[in-house]
């Protein structure tokens, strides 16, 4: 008799940029599924890091984070949010931030607390709340026609009532993943608002944080009136250096909020790459006009793939931020859902996307049924080489 999983992680299976990345792999089809650049950062962050490697700097880091990597972060933190952390005591280094927000989540929520998450969300977001025992609340942002692009909101009143005496969490993304909207000062002012009258705590997750368009201003929600001590923020170096396989991540929070999430970091990986937290050092100290210039290189790449999916007869949504576009395939009249679309499309033009169903809840899924989900993230020859097979629709 063959032995069966636990029944926390039973019901997951695999998840779809697996499998995606593996179709588009046997099919040689482009790429635009899983976000992640085809090339990589600056090579003065590889250089510290072989710097580190050739100094010695091989065996396990302090469970925390190296000390020089947490002074950075919270540096990082000054200089752009004008934030002040104490290294020692509010800010943990973490295995990517996948991990520093698995083990806040463990470190946080009870069984049967509820956490709201606003989707369509990042994939891990409702397992790791169901691992912990707690009971995800959804929150749908919709698609909004206006003029040229199609914004993404939510409603108030489902907002509000979504708090309640259960509510132990909510769980920010912004920018966001899948839809690209960059949350504005008086949507981060309103879940304040909440988030005080319920005593909840804020999950922000950040990690496109400097990948903003359109003088689009990116707003911590720390920030605000009365979050500080009620919120915990998530980065890593993945996204914004172009280094996701390095996964190097950190959350910055209050004492006690940062000592659940060391309670669970301790027990999980309990210490990330050494050497490469060095090479993070060395990518966070980086002069402004590296991060003024990442965003407007990738804004360049946005601009020209609005054109190309546009030009397939796709409506598109006009990310404010990350490197995703969501586009609507309904005007070509496909017969079939999300997944299928994106099963079509790389099997019959060589592109492969995300099908956004993934980002829902089981009731909402259907939403996402004429929605298909492009990263831009590439180098500008693979963008070419996809606009040329993407002209086939």
């Amino acid at each position: 008799m063959p032995f069966v999983p636990a029944h926390r992680v039973a019901t997951f299976g695999a998840t779809i940029f697996s499998h995606m990345s593996k179709l588009a792999l046997e099919l040689k089809a482009v790429n635009l599924g899983q976000g992640f650049p085809d090339f990589d950062g600056p090579e003065v962050i590889k250089e510290a890091a072989q710097a580190a490697m050739h100094a010695g700097q091989n065996q396990y880091a302090v469970g925390i984070g190296q000390p020089a990597l947490r002074q950075a972060v919270a540096a990082h933190a000054q200089r752009f949010y004008q934030q002040t952390f104490n290294p020692e005591t509010e800010i943990t280094i973490t295995s990517g931030a996948t991990e520093a927000l698995f083990a806040a989540i463990q470190g946080l929520v009870n069984p049967g607390d509820e956490v709201i998450l606003i989707e369509p969300c990042y994939d891990a977001y409702a397992p790791d709340v169901q691992m912990a025992g707690g009971v995800p609340r959804p929150i749908t942002l919709r698609p909004t026609p206006l003029a040229e692009t199609i914004e993404w909101r939510w409603d108030e009143a489902e907002l509000r009532a979504a708090f309640n005496n259960r509510t132990r969490l909510i769980i920010l993304n912004t920018p966001h993943n899948p839809t690209g909207k960059v949350f504005s000062r008086a949507e981060l002012a309103l879940i304040a608002e909440l988030c005080q009258q319920w005593n909840v705590i804020a999950i922000t997750d950040e990690v496109y944080e400097h990948l903003t368009f359109d003088q689009t201003p990116h707003v911590r929600l720390a920030t605000l009136p009365g979050m500080a001590e009620r919120t915990l923020t998530l980065s890593s170096l993945g996204k914004t250096f172009s280094f996701t396989g390095w996964k190097i991540g950190w959350s910055l929070g209050p004492p006690d909020l940062t000592n659940a999430v060391r309670g669970a970091h301790q027990w999980m990986t309990f210490s990330t790459a050494t050497p490469l937290q060095a090479a993070g050092v060395a990518a966070l100290n980086l002069e402004d006009e590296f991060f003024t210039s990442f965003a407007r290189e990738f804004q360049q790449k946005r601009d020209f793939m609005l054109g190309v999916l546009r030009a397939a007869g796709l409506q598109v949504s006009v990310p404010r931020g990350t490197y995703f576009i969501m586009a609507d395939f309904s005007p070509l009249n496909f017969q079939g859902d999300d997944i299928a679309f994106a099963e079509w499309l790389i099997r019959q033009v060589g592109v492969a996307v995300i099908p956004p169903s993934v980002f829902y809840s089981a009731a909402n899924k259907p939403l996402a049924r004429h929605w298909a989900r492009f990263a831009f993230c590439k180098k500008q020859e693979t963008l070419e080489q996809a606009a040329e097979r993407l002209r086939r629709l």
